[in-house]
């Protein structure tokens, strides 16, 4: 994966391009090696378990909830969507974004429908609910078991 003017605040520098991927060789495929990306965020906190959820939908041309756009993903692709949750989990300054996990209280914890993550530069912290504008991608991956069939990026919040 390549980052173009990657902001590395510990550094104190940005980086005009930086690649991100998997050595290949005897040691890429081994246990332990390489970057354990779910090992690095094991401090960041868990989805929160909010119990029964209800967000009313968003209003406006390209409004869904999260299990239309997780179970229509496909069809969606590419595509402007609107979409009003309450923000469960949230995640800031990985990759130069911060991912926020909404829930709207739509689909289902048993098939993955009630939960549509989205990437933004805005600020939210779990609890908050928020009106979401961005594109939705498919079939993300950003390796180290991190992957998404759908997703939001590029989003604009709105409390």
């Amino acid at each position: 994966m390549v980052m173009t003017n990657f902001e590395s605040k510990a550094l104190k520098q940005t980086f005009q391009t930086i690649l991100f991927g998997t050595l290949g060789g005897a040691g890429g495929g081994a246990p332990g090696a390489g970057s354990d990306m779910a090992a690095a965020h094991s401090n960041l906190p868990k989805t929160t378990d909010t119990g029964d959820i209800r967000v009313p939908k968003a209003s406006g041309a390209n409004a869904r909830t999260v299990a239309e756009i997780v179970t229509k993903g496909a069809a969606l692709k590419d595509k402007p969507v609107l979409v009003r949750g309450k923000v469960v989990k949230y995640n800031p300054g990985i990759m130069g974004k911060n991912w926020i996990h909404l829930r709207d209280g739509s689909g289902s914890a048993a098939d993955g429908t009630n939960d549509i993550l989205a990437t933004s530069t805005n600020a939210a912290k779990a609890g908050d609910v928020v009106t979401v504008a961005g594109v939705v991608r498919t079939e993300k991956d950003f390796g180290s078991g991190y992957s998404y069939k759908v997703l939001i990026e590029d989003a604009t919040l709105q409390q």
